[in-house]
């Protein structure tokens, strides 16, 4: 995974000021995808991480700061054992041989869901990316597996009742910083592939104020011109948070 950063107009026509701190993305189409193609739809997951390969690499060209991926829900234990199992696999084996290329570039890994529910092996392959991008301070990259907006809800009022923080001294920050992402900045852009528009249970308490994009194309056919379609657009949006 060779991320490379370049000098010049970003995204040819934005202003840097423009762009967004945090991308997230919701990556949907694997399997239609592998389906249109008359192939097994299992196929259409390795076609997906190679789609997260050209996509961080411009991202970090671009110079954005945090990307964040939805990469297994826990919805989607309800698929197949095979499909679990494949996507797992694909997890542990991406990390693996990405890890040295990852932490060369200063890209730092951080997994946000309940990790604690995977396999042995693939919680070990995670541990061990965590330990060796730690010191990244170029891009932050957040794989959300086995997540869901509600149960990150639910964990981060255990961790608040846990604390002893007594009722009337909860507020949004404390909230905030019980998440998993805690202290990280909100996704200013959430992009959906896959023509479907809904957030499916993703960043549901930091999306509060992003800008939506969906598009139509497969995940495994978004690419560098896609993701600056997607911050070209964002550049031409005025933010009024409420205002």
């Amino acid at each position: 995974m060779a991320i490379e950063r370049t000098d010049g107009p970003v995204a040819d026509e934005a202003a840097t000021s423009d762009l967004p701190r945090h991308v997230a993305i919701i990556m949907d189409g694997n399997r239609r995808w592998a389906r249109a193609r008359g192939l097994p739809e299992l196929e259409g997951h390795p076609a997906g991480v190679e789609a997260i390969r050209g996509v961080l690499r411009h991202a970090r060209r671009r110079g954005l700061r945090v990307l964040t991926l939805y990469a297994f829900s826990r919805e989607n234990w309800a698929r197949s054992d095979a499909e679990v199992a494949a996507l797992f696999g694909l997890l542990e084996a991406a990390i693996r041989s990405e890890t040295d290329e990852l932490r060369t570039q200063g890209v730092r890994v951080r997994m946000i869901g309940r990790t604690d529910e995977l396999p042995p092996e693939t919680r070990a392959s995670i541990e061990d990316a965590l330990d060796a991008t730690a010191g990244g301070t170029e891009m932050l990259l957040n794989i959300a597996f086995n997540y869901a907006g509600r149960t990150e809800l639910v964990d981060a009022v255990r961790r608040i009742v846990a604390s002893g923080i007594p009722p009337e001294a909860v507020d949004e920050a404390s909230i905030a910083g019980a998440l998993y992402t805690a202290g990280t900045p909100d996704p200013d852009l959430v992009i959906r592939t896959g023509g479907e528009q809904r957030l499916s249970n993703f960043l549901i308490w930091q999306s509060a104020y992003a800008e939506l994009m969906t598009t139509e194309t497969l995940w495994p056919d978004f690419g560098p011109e896609a993701l600056d379609e997607a911050l070209l657009e964002f550049a031409s949006r005025q933010r009024r948070f409420g205002r």
